[in-house]
């Protein structure tokens, strides 16, 4: 939960940010974009935000939440089936479901792994470096980081962009003699270093670029 001084500041750099959403979250880095939706309309209604939280009525009924968790079940325990069957909740709502009804089976991934999912930049970053440089599947680096495969891949081209190739794996060739392995890996290895250094070149380049455009923005709003 964010303080009052939090969520204020948020509501209000939305306004000056012209009611752009992404460009507040992207700013400050919280809250979700249906919370700054809420906390936008409650400071309309009352030219404030109540400086505690009030709690409301569960926005989903249990029938609801058991019907979701059965379709989960009965469809390969596929989360992606059944957000998309329902139309809700939120993966991560989601898999708070499964492992409040299904205890046995809570603690596996549940599209994203409930409750572990990086929220650093730092822990992006890092993800992002190790699926561009690996040497296993991309599925090995997502369950590694504790996310989703379509998440790392989505991370990577936030930070990078899509024209960055999220593997630098390459065709391997029998190798003549042991010397000759020997050598391919230390330059292998060497690559990898080189490579890691400029992709996090480059995550900071886009950070700077990103953060130049959205204040520039922000100054003409």
């Amino acid at each position: 939960m964010y303080s009052y001084e939090d969520r204020i500041r948020a509501v209000e750099l939305y306004l000056k940010s012209g009611k752009r959403i992404k460009a507040t979250i992207r700013l400050l880095g919280y809250p979700t974009k249906n919370s700054l939706k809420a906390r936008h309309r409650e400071y309309q209604q009352r030219h404030d935000l109540r400086i505690g939280y009030v709690r409301t009525a569960p926005r989903y009924s249990a029938a609801q939440k058991q019907t979701a968790v059965d379709h989960y079940l009965s469809h390969d325990r596929c989360a992606a089936a059944t957000l998309k069957a329902f139309g809700y909740p939120s993966r991560g709502t989601f898999a708070k479901w499964i492992e409040e009804l299904c205890p046995e089976i809570g603690k596996r991934r549940v599209g994203r792994v409930a409750g572990s999912v990086p929220k650093s930049r730092e822990a992006r970053q890092a993800a992002v470096i190790e699926l561009c440089t690996r040497d296993e599947s991309a599925s090995v680096a997502a369950q590694r980081a504790g996310v989703s495969r379509p998440l790392l891949h989505n991370w990577k081209n936030q930070l990078l962009g899509r024209e960055v190739p999220a593997s630098m794996r390459r065709p391997k060739k029998p190798a003549s003699n042991l010397e000759h392995a020997e050598l391919e890996q230390q330059v292998e290895s060497l690559r990898r270093d080189i490579r890691k250094l400029e992709l996090e070149r480059d995550i900071l380049k886009k950070a700077n670029e990103l953060v130049k455009e959205e204040w520039a923005s922000l100054r003409i709003s």
